[in-house]
Order: structure tokens, then sequence, then C-alpha cells
């Protein structure tokens, strides 16, 4: 049995995925649920959902490169954080940046001279040295991570409040769409090398598609919870881990 591969329990699933091979009955993985408050039909991948996929930053994660750098413990901040055309979330995140001090914020002094964007359209945080601007790297006295993260665990708030939507998304991927009825859906399933974009083909290591990350004590509908929640909202999060638990 490779190592990061947890026995199967009741309820959790091992890797559903084979790196570099397309499951053969991918579409089975699915299940639909309504929406408890509004019109939308949810399409939940729930191979990945009843898997005990877990997050290994810093204990195992080798990053996205094209070649294996764990000593970078970069995980997956390599490209900086995609903020879309969101000028609120924009602004939320600018203005958590100015409350961090330099002992939270190793780039502080590089965030205050350049910022904390991209360019002027402040749709990515910056790229510095090869990672976000937000991650401290290994070493730094006031935590190794991303700073928004630490910072929010350090004031006692919810991380999820503090970083951008794509960072505590990850690795859930939405995909919206509309059925031929009309009726809008939105897909809940892992996030593939392909979503990634040109670069996903030649990352040496992808955390959905290796055993080595399926090594969770319980769940990702439980281990994501908070996440999921956000997504869902909490009345579908209840209906979508009830239908879950029936599989």
């Amino acid at each position: 049995m490779h190592p990061g591969i947890m026995p199967h329990r009741s309820g959790m699933r091992r890797c559903p995925y084979a790196a570099g091979v397309q499951d053969p009955v991918v579409e089975q993985r699915f299940v639909e649920v309504p929406d408890a408050e509004g019109p939308v039909r949810w399409r939940i991948d729930a191979g990945f959902l009843t898997s005990n996929w877990t997050c290994i930053w810093g204990k195992g994660c080798q990053g996205i490169h094209d070649t294996r750098t764990p000593e970078r413990g970069e995980g997956c901040c390599s490209v900086g954080a995609h903020l879309g055309d969101d000028p609120e979330e924009a602004m939320t995140i600018a203005a958590l940046a100015d409350t961090l001090d330099p002992a939270q914020f190793e780039l502080a002094a590089v965030a205050s001279a350049d910022g904390i964007f991209a360019d002027s359209t402040r749709s990515a945080t910056r790229v510095v040295d090869g990672a976000c601007i937000f991650l401290n790297r290994p070493g730094f006295a006031g935590g190794e991570g991303c700073a928004l993260h630490l910072a929010a665990v350090e004031a006692g708030e919810d991380p999820l409040d503090w970083k951008p939507g794509v960072c505590w998304r990850l690795p859930l991927r939405l995909v919206d769409g509309t059925d031929a009825d009309g009726t809008p859906t939105t897909t809940v399933r892992a996030w593939r090398r392909d979503d990634w974009g040109e670069g996903g083909r030649s990352m040496a290591w992808w955390c959905t598609d290796t055993p080595d990350a399926f090594a969770g004590d319980e769940p990702v509908v439980a281990s994501l919870e908070g996440p999921l929640r956000r997504i869902l909202g909490d009345a579908t999060y209840d209906r979508v881990r009830q239908r879950l638990s029936e599989r």
C-alpha cells in the first residue's frame, strides 16, 4: 500500500483519480442537489467529497512548478491570487494588507513600496521572487505560509474572511452553466491540472491526481465544511452532506 493512502473506511473513499488517467466512470461520481433557497441545481463531485483528500502543505506538498520544489514551501501560491473582476474583493484584500505588521508579513516593505497587486487592474496579487507577495517564506520568524491566514488566526478570526476567494476555495473548482430547460447549474468538483491552463500540463505534481494527498482522517465534505458552507449556504450544505452519507 502506498504510504499516502489510508485504508478504506465506511463513508470515505480512497483516491478516485489515477495520476494522468481519465476516470472511466467520471459521470457516475456526480450527484445533483437542488439549492435549498434558490433556483440553482448543484452538481456535486461525490467521488472527491467522499474521498480522504487533505491539504499536505508543509507535509509533503511538492508545489506546482515544472520540477518538485518542496523546499520552497510555496504550495499552490506560486502564481499569486487571481481576483478576477471583483473590485470589492480587491478593496478588502488591500484594506487587510494595510493592517498587517512587518512581524506578520515578510514582504511588507515590498508591498509598501510597490503595492500588493500585479498591475493597475487590481485583478491579481503581485508575484515576488516566484510566489505570491503574501507568502511568508521558509524561516520567517513570523511564521511560514499565507500572511493573511496567519494574521486572521492571530486575531481570532476566520481565515476565510481574510483570504482571496480563489485561495480558500482550493482545491474546489466551481463551474457555472445552464441546463437545457434554463435551470442555472453550478458544478462543485476537484480542481484539476487543466484548470491551471497551459501551465498545468507541465506541473511535476498536483495534489488531486496523486495518492500522496489522499491521507486525511475524514472525508472532504467534513474537512472542508467551512468553505463548502460558504459556497453552498448552510441549508444546501446540510442537504449535500445528507445525500453523500446515503451513498
